[in-house]
């Protein structure tokens, strides 16, 4: 679903404005890096953490195993189902 706005002179498409002083191109560019820069730094704050809490913990660290691989079991099962009835 794509949403059009106005803002000022500007007509904006998902957040990138047509007639600015970038190209498309490069606004599309700055908001992938500004998006991937952003997921990067909280991934690697989860990371940390998360090896923080759990090596101190080795019985947490087995549960949160355990409960990431029937979790990962279970996708992968949806997406199966989902592609042989697609």
């Amino acid at each position: 679903m794509k949403s059009t706005s106005s803002f000022g002179s500007y007509t904006t498409h998902e957040g990138v404005a047509a007639r600015a002083r970038w190209t498309v191109a490069a606004q599309t560019g700055l908001l992938s890096t500004m998006h991937l820069t952003a997921c990067a730094v909280v991934h690697l704050a989860v990371g940390v953490l998360a090896r923080t809490v759990l090596s101190t913990r080795p019985s947490a660290a087995g549960v949160v195993t355990r409960i990431s691989g029937a979790m990962m079991i279970a996708i992968g099962a949806f997406l199966l189902v989902e592609r042989l009835a697609g």
